[in-house]
C-alpha cells in the first residue's frame, strides 16, 4: 500500500460535492432523486455494518468497504449495480484488500439469515462475478486511508482523551456521508476533534493553530456532520422503503423492520474491547445542549 496520502490514488481521486452528488440518468428516468439517492447510500452503509458485525471484521474494513459503494456509485448507476448485491460485494472486496478476509459463503449464510426479503438474497456467484465489476469500476484503485490511523495521537495531543469513544464515533459516522469522497482522512479527524471539543467545552483553539490546518475546512466539514445528525432525525422507514422501491418495479420492497435503516439503523449495544465495534449516533437537539445518546456505539480499534 502507498505510504503516503498525497502521492496515492486515493487523494488523486478526491472529488467535489457536485461530482458526489450527480445522480446517474438511468437512475433518473426510474425516479431517482438526489435525496432518494442519498437515502439510499446510507441504508447499503449501515447493511455492510450490520453484515460486517455478524462475520466479525474490523472497523476499518467497513470502512473501507463503503467507501468503494460509495465510489461506484459515482461512476456507475444504481439501476446497473444493484445496491442489495453491490453492499455485501463491497464487504468482500475490502476484506481482501484490507488483508482480513472473509468467505463470500459466510456473507451469503448471514444475508439469509438477517433478511427474510428475496430482494436481498444472493449466491456465491453473483458475488464473485460483482467483485470483478467493482474493480473494474474503481479502475483497480483499491487504496484507501482512513482517520483512524493518526486518531490516537491527535486525540492524545489535543489532551481529549477522556472523549476518545465520542471521537471515534464520530468518525464512524462520517462514512455515512460522502465525506471520504471529497476530503483527506486527516481532516475528517481533525473536524470530528474540532466537535467534539465544542461539545465539551474545551478550548483547543491554540492547539488547532499550532497544527497549522486548514481551519476553515475543518470546520465545514464539522458542520456538515452537525448537519447530518439534524437532517437524520427526520429520516423514516418509509422514506427509505419509498426511495428503494424505485429501484424495482415489482411490488414495494416488504417493512424490514427496525429503526431508520430498516435494521434499527444503529447497531444498539454497549461494551468495549477490540473485538466489538458498531456506530455512534448522536442527535444535536438542540445543539447548545450538547449530545444526546441516540445509539450507544462500540468503538474498536484499528
Amino acid at each position: 500500500m502507498a505510504t503516503n496520502f498525497w502521492t496515492s490514488t486515493h487523494y488523486k481521486e478526491l472529488l467535489d460535492q457536485e461530482e458526489v452528488d450527480a445522480v446517474h440518468n438511468l437512475d433518473k428516468q426510474r425516479g431517482i432523486t438526489l435525496e432518494d439517492f442519498k437515502l439510499i447510500k446510507l441504508h447499503m452503509t449501515n447493511y455492510i455494518a450490520r453484515l460486517a458485525q455478524n462475520v466479525k471484521v474490523r472497523q476499518r474494513v467497513v470502512a473501507t468497504a463503503v467507501t468503494y459503494m460509495r465510489r461506484v456509485y459515482t461512476r456507475r448507476s444504481m439501476t446497473e449495480f444493484d445496491p442489495r448485491l453491490l453492499a455485501p460485494s463491497c464487504l468482500y472486496l475490502a476484506s481482501k484488500s484490507e488483508e482480513s478476509t472473509v468467505q463470500a459463503r459466510l456473507l451469503v449464510f448471514y444475508i439469509k439469515k438477517i433478511y427474510s426479503d428475496e430482494k436481498y438474497r444472493c449466491e456465491i456467484k453473483e458475488i464473485l462475478e460483482m467483485e470483478m465489476k467493482i474493480l473494474e469500476a474503481l479502475n483497480y484503485y483499491l487504496i484507501v486511508f482512513h482517520p483512524y490511523h493518526a486518531l490516537p495521537q491527535l486525540v492524545h495531543d489535543a489532551g481529549m482523551s477522556d472523549a476518545t469513544q465520542l471521537i471515534w464515533g464520530l468518525v464512524n459516522d462520517t462514512y455515512k456521508m460522502d465525506l471520504i469522497l471529497i476530503h483527506p482522512p486527516h481532516l475528517i479527524g481533525l473536524a470530528c476533534i474540532y466537535v467534539a471539543s465544542v461539545l465539551k467545552e474545551k478550548d483547543n483553539t491554540a492547539w488547532f493553530e499550532d497544527l497549522r490546518a486548514d481551519m476553515n475546512m475543518v470546520k465545514n466539514i464539522a458542520m456538515e456532520i452537525l448537519d447530518f445528525y439534524d437532517a437524520h432525525k427526520m429520516i423514516t422507514d418509509e422514506r427509505v422503503n419509498a426511495a428503494m422501491h424505485k429501484l424495482t418495479a415489482e411490488e414495494a420492497l416488504a417493512e424490514l423492520g427496525g429503526g431508520v435503516d430498516g435494521f434499527g439503523g444503529i447497531v444498539k449495544s454497549c461494551g468495549g474491547g477490540d473485538s466489538e465495534w458498531s456506530w455512534v449516533l448522536l442527535t444535536m437537539c438542540p445543539r447548545n445542549k450538547g449530545p444526546q445518546q441516540y445509539g450507544q456505539c462500540l468503538v474498536q480499534e484499528v
